[in-house]
């Protein structure tokens, strides 16, 4: 789709395009790539995040991983869109079609091995895009976990990101495997609740996160057509979050657990 002012102004609040110009004539924008619909960028603000913008027929679909919790986008997405309007990037994906065409299978897999030695994050992609099996929740919750000891300072002011679990479980449920995709919102959900105490800024976002892991967790679970015996156990993990200590998101868990049931029940 093509990006002008006006789609740009649609995306966001009139103070906050303001501040996203600025930062786009400041020249905050540290890089700028496209691969076919999907756009990568770093900004510079009082912490370097990141952007990512999916150009999706008629929509846009952005993130960014600041903390910011106002209506529309944030002024580093801004800040982007404003780029892609007025010196867009090339598209890298057909100088990547060209060499893959030319590319031997064992180069191609010797080359893949080593990317994923290197990356775990691809790792979990690779494994939930082709792999049948799967990390059990203590491994996503523990790598959860590591993110918060990075971050903490000793609280947790910033935003974390957490972008990665939930195209992992996107992977899954690409592939209709529903109890997989499950386990990582699972471990989000339950590993950032248990680390609520330690959050010191950018509640909303925690907040949001738990809400995207909690809705990602009810369809997958409704997806698998449970019978009700599989259900209670499914509905178990959010009524065992009702009573965590401390009690800061016992009221989301329990609306989790309301709508769980009735979405069940109403089948």
């Amino acid at each position: 789709m093509n990006v002008d002012e006006d789609t740009i102004r649609d995306q966001c609040t009139d103070a906050v395009f303001e501040r996203g110009q600025t930062y786009h004539q400041k020249g905050r924008i540290q890089r700028l790539e496209r691969f076919d619909n999907l756009v990568t960028s770093s900004v510079q603000g009082s912490n370097l995040y990141d952007v990512t913008v999916e150009l999706d027929g008629n929509s846009i679909d952005a993130r960014c991983t600041c903390p910011y919790d106002g209506a529309g986008d944030c002024k580093h997405v801004v800040a982007v869109l404003l780029s892609l309007a007025i010196d867009p990037p090339a598209d890298e994906s057909d100088q990547i079609e060209v060499v893959l065409d030319d590319v031997s299978a064992g180069d191609l897999r010797a080359f893949v091995r080593d990317v994923l030695a290197s990356h775990p994050d691809l790792r979990d992609q690779f494994l939930a895009r082709f792999s049948d099996e799967h990390k059990p929740v203590e491994e996503y919750r523990e790598e959860i976990g590591q993110l918060f000891e990075q971050h903490a300072e000793p609280t947790v002011m910033a935003a974390i990101d957490f972008s990665r679990f939930f195209e992992v479980a996107e992977q899954y449920r690409d592939r209709d495997r529903y109890l997989a995709a499950a386990t990582v919102y699972r471990a989000v959900f339950e590993e950032v609740d248990e680390k609520s105490n330690w959050i010191d800024g950018a509640y909303n976002h925690y907040a949001q996160t738990i809400q995207r892991a909690l809705d990602g967790y009810a369809d997958c679970v409704l997806a698998t057509d449970p019978s009700p015996e599989e259900f209670d156990t499914y509905a178990g993990v959010l009524e065992a979050r009702t009573s965590t200590e401390p009690p800061i998101n016992n009221e989301q868990f329990w609306r989790a657990l309301d709508d769980l049931e009735d979405r069940y029940n109403s089948r």
